[in-house]
């Protein structure tokens, strides 16, 4: 066992398809294995898909619904039977398990956030094991994840996992398809999600391999290695084992984390990676060189133009050469900061008539995305 897990409690996320939620002896098998790292004094929150699917069987529906409300139905019958599933296999080992249901808005409202995270860590200390699943029922396509392997990083990036374990049908990520060519090169350590990497994961090397797809459990390592999550892909039907995986005695694919940013506050995830934005400010290159190589505020000079409506305390997409490098709070209104762009901070008072602030966005207040 590596020196991690001696030194300290260690705090898993677990994502589970639908393919493999769909075996009975898969979930009954990765039951065991949470049992047993969780009797080790560590914890795990699953994030399990599988309702809509559940629901299906239950209502003998043979092809999957097209339409939302029937997708939304038989999500609202089959979330019975996915926790019957959950409070079945884990009472074998003594456990409980609580059903969390999340959409996009839970964590693009702070106050909504919170209580989540606190209810999740709640359920930690009582030795409870919270499941997880978007709430199907009520989401929308604007407020949806759109699959689960992005709900399961943005968990994990939440409530300070240490680890992000994505199970699915393959060993990780392949250059090849490993279903035609059986000498497909796996890539088993990656530092920089580069565009390579997309290509094999929306190339044939990364179809079929389950609903959410290889280039979404990619874009789940971004969200959670930018976190300071570390990230596995890794077989659900092989192996199972959480501390074989984590420590490395498991053939998978491991997303490695800037150690730097390991320390990420929560506030700035939520900025970061849960926050809805009321708009954007574009940023000159000074601006945007001081605010990614200096770690410093957003001031009036910087600013180019802005887009949208906002108010003061509003979360803002900051925007260089098109491309988002952070996001932040306003100190000020878009109307504000339209009449104030360009100028240096000494200007501001006899602008408005006023001067709260010296910056636009402290950096404090900001998170970058890059």
């Amino acid at each position: 066992m590596n020196s991690i897990m001696k030194n300290r409690r260690v705090r898993v996320v677990v994502k589970i398809g639908s393919g493999l939620v769909a075996s009975q002896e898969v979930i009954s098998k990765i039951a065991e294995e949470v049992a047993s790292f969780h009797n080790m004094k560590n914890e795990v929150i699953i994030v399990s898909s599988g309702a809509i699917a559940t629901g299906m069987v239950k209502l003998d529906i043979k092809k999957k619904p097209s339409d939302l409300p029937s997708k939304q139905a038989a999500a609202a019958v089959g979330q019975v039977g996915l926790m019957n599933k959950w409070a079945s296999v884990f009472s074998k080992y003594g456990m409980s398990c609580a059903q969390i249901l999340l959409t996009k808005n839970d964590f693009e409202d702070r106050n909504r956030y919170l209580n989540a995270r606190n209810t999740i860590l709640k359920l930690l200390s009582w030795g409870v094991i919270p499941v997880i699943n978007e709430n199907d029922t009520v989401a929308t396509e604007e407020i949806n994840f759109g699959d689960n392997d992005t709900l399961s990083a943005m968990v994990a990036s939440k409530i300070d996992a240490s680890h992000l374990i994505i199970f699915t049908d393959v060993d990780g990520l392949y250059k090849e398809n490993p279903k035609k060519n059986k000498n497909a090169e796996l890539v088993l350590e990656i530092r920089k999600i580069s565009g390579a990497l997309e290509n094999y994961a929306t190339s044939d090397a990364g179809c079929g391999f389950s609903v959410g797809g290889m280039l979404s459990k990619l874009d789940a390592a971004k969200i959670a290695t930018a976190s300071g999550v570390e990230t596995f892909i890794a077989n659900g039907k092989k192996n199972v084992c959480i501390s074989d995986i984590i420590s490395g005695r498991v053939k998978c694919t491991r997303f490695l984390t800037d150690i730097k940013i390991d320390g990420m506050a929560a506030r700035k995830k939520w900025l970061a990676f849960g926050a809805k934005t009321s708009g954007k400010i574009f940023i000159d290159d000074g601006a945007a060189k001081a605010i990614l190589e200096k770690g410093k505020s957003l001031l009036p000079s910087g600013i180019m133009k802005i887009e949208g409506n906002f108010t003061k305390g509003a979360v803002v997409s900051i925007v260089h050469q098109q491309k988002e490098i952070a996001k932040g709070l306003v100190f000020y209104s878009s109307e504000e900061i339209e009449k104030i762009k360009g100028h240096k901070s000494s200007d501001i008072e006899k602008i408005l008539c006023r001067k709260d602030y010296d910056e636009v966005i402290h950096r404090d207040n900001l998170a970058l995305v890059v």
